[in-house]
């Protein structure tokens, strides 16, 4: 028969939430500017410890609270120009996703322990079940509000933390909604193991130490170069930021003195395959601008090279936010944003918005469409084309845009940003890392610039190779490798998360009816007439 025993609560409801809050803090912490990884261990830890014993309103207020003081900590760089309201407005959004999450995990700790015969020993489901539903279901959670709402917030999740962690090489095996799963099932087991009193205590430790051993010792994916690419990278520091007081053409100009030091090095012998310029690099299009088509017409002759630079397109009132790869006096390819930033490159609902904070919406005067091309260009060099992956800021956030990228034939992958409305918050260097996983699950080498910074080059495995000091103009040249191989992580796409997150539902659900049949049973048949 089922046992129908309530894991005991190790807090009062009252210590509950302020523990799930100070775990929200330490979280922050395992993510840039101060990146100590092994930090989210005891964050999530405490965040599990306040949700068991816990009924499903319950659980979600530990969870919405867990949350929300996390966003809070984590996008405080969202408050910079225009106040708290969009700041809050996305802590609370990622705090009422993550609460309904935060319930259901409550009550896998409350059914499961219940549902599980009591005639079966129980360590195979304290030590087991338990911390894979939970890591299941915390992925699971992960995944929804990483594309819901408004094409959802993919920032700050907990895959996003292990980057410097000595369990990097994993990203090329199971991405980053995997590697959610492995650090949450690895502190659920933690948690349990200290908890658990069915065997005896030297035994406890057995499952956790071996599952981090496995994580430690898993070989780290293989791949050697198929090829270079000599790029010229250019933080141009220009005033790019929205509030930032320019005049026309200020931009241009800002990105051609940048960029004069690589004329020079190519006049000196060098040979570039690659200008790159940043997101907010031209004032104008030089599709439709004659002085800016002469303007990236005399850096491609200066060098030798196409340049990949960024404008705003207007295609019969319709804005986009766009890439464009230039040689020869014209576009050879363009890509345009997938994902325009919601609140600051589009308005959501925008009528209903605006009753509520008129100055805020209003501030947002012209909307980005949601760009439909692929993402990679062919790059014609002296060797032969080379297919390259392309991204606009936001854009390195979301899963399946990058692995389409690599899965159509991009060598190396070239994300461009504008940081500039952000100052010197915690936001370039967070996306910075975004970057580095990148490289490190899909295996390719990333080229990371940016208007004011953090630009550089990353390697396959996620390392910096080299980079520039924040709101300084500079350059950076450089033989990019290029690769070919396809990571298992980048193969298996959202199979992983899929998988995960249907374990934890199903193990929850499964628990549910066994309860849901054992009380029916109990109660007997119903008396007839």
């Amino acid at each position: 028969m089922p046992s129908s025993d309530r894991p005991a609560a190790p807090l009062p409801w009252w210590a509950a939430l302020p523990t799930a809050a100070i775990g929200g803090i330490v979280a922050d912490l395992a993510y840039p500017d101060v990146g100590w990884w092994p930090m989210v261990l005891p964050g999530v830890a405490l965040v599990l410890v306040a949700l068991i014993g816990r009924g499903f309103w319950m659980g979600a207020l530990i969870g919405l609270v867990y949350e929300t003081v996390f966003y809070l900590v984590q996008i405080q760089w969202a408050s910079q120009w225009v106040g708290p309201i969009p700041m809050v407005a996305l802590s609370l959004a990622g705090g009422v996703v993550f609460a309904i999450g935060a319930g259901l995990i409550a009550l896998a700790y409350r059914w499961l322990p219940r549902a599980w015969p009591r005639s079966w020993p129980a360590w195979p489901l304290r030590l087991v079940l338990l911390p894979i539903a939970v890591a299941g279901l915390w992925t699971a959670r992960e995944a929804i509000f990483s594309v819901w709402p408004y094409g959802g917030f993919a920032w700050g999740r907990i895959g996003h933390s292990q980057i410097d962690s000595p369990i990097a090489h994993l990203y090329a095996w199971v991405g980053i909604s995997g590697m959610t799963f492995l650090v949450v099932w690895l502190v659920a087991l933690v948690v349990e193991a200290i908890r658990f009193r069915g065997i005896r205590g030297y035994l406890r430790p057995i499952a956790p130490v071996l599952l981090a051993v496995l994580m430690l010792a898993w070989p780290a994916w293989s791949q050697a170069p198929t090829g270079s690419l000599r790029i010229a990278l250019v933080q141009g520091d220009g005033p790019a930021g929205y509030f930032d007081q320019r005049g026309a053409g200020d931009l241009l100009a800002a990105q051609v003195a940048a960029t004069a030091p690589v004329i020079e090095r190519v006049r000196a012998g060098d040979r570039i395959d690659l200008v790159l310029w940043p997101e907010g690099g031209s004032d104008w299009d030089p599709q439709t601008d004659p002085y800016t088509a002469s303007v990236w017409d005399a850096i491609t002759r200066a060098t030798g090279a196409p340049l990949l630079g960024q404008a705003i397109t207007d295609r019969d009132g319709v804005y986009y936010n766009t890439a464009i790869l230039w040689h020869d006096g014209r576009a050879l390819d363009t890509y345009d944003k997938r994902h325009p930033v919601v609140w600051g490159e589009y308005i959501p609902d925008r009528e209903f918005f605006r009753l509520l904070v008129p100055e805020l919406v209003n501030m947002v005067g012209r909307e980005y469409a949601f760009g439909t091309t692929d993402a990679v260009m062919d790059l014609p060099t002296d060797e032969g084309t080379v297919r390259i992956g392309v991204n606009i800021c936001y854009d390195i956030v979301d899963d399946a845009l990058l692995r389409e990228s690599v899965l159509e034939g991009g060598r190396v992958i070239l994300a461009t940003s504008n940081n500039a409305d952000f100052g010197r918050t915690d936001e370039s260097a967070q996306q910075l890392a975004f970057a580095r996983i990148r490289a490190a699950e899909l295996g390719r080498s990333v080229v990371n610039v940016s208007t004011v910074g953090i630009s550089a080059v990353i390697g396959v495995d996620g390392r910096v190779v080299e980079s520039l000091p924040w709101y300084q103009p500079g350059t950076i040249v450089a033989d990019v490798p290029l690769y070919d191989s396809i990571t298992p992580a980048a193969a298996a796409g959202r199979v992983v998360e899929i998988v995960v997150s249907a374990l934890g539902g199903l193990l929850l659900l499964g628990a549910g009816l066994v309860l849901l049949v054992t009380r029916r049973r109990e109660r007997g048949p119903e008396p007839t007439e």
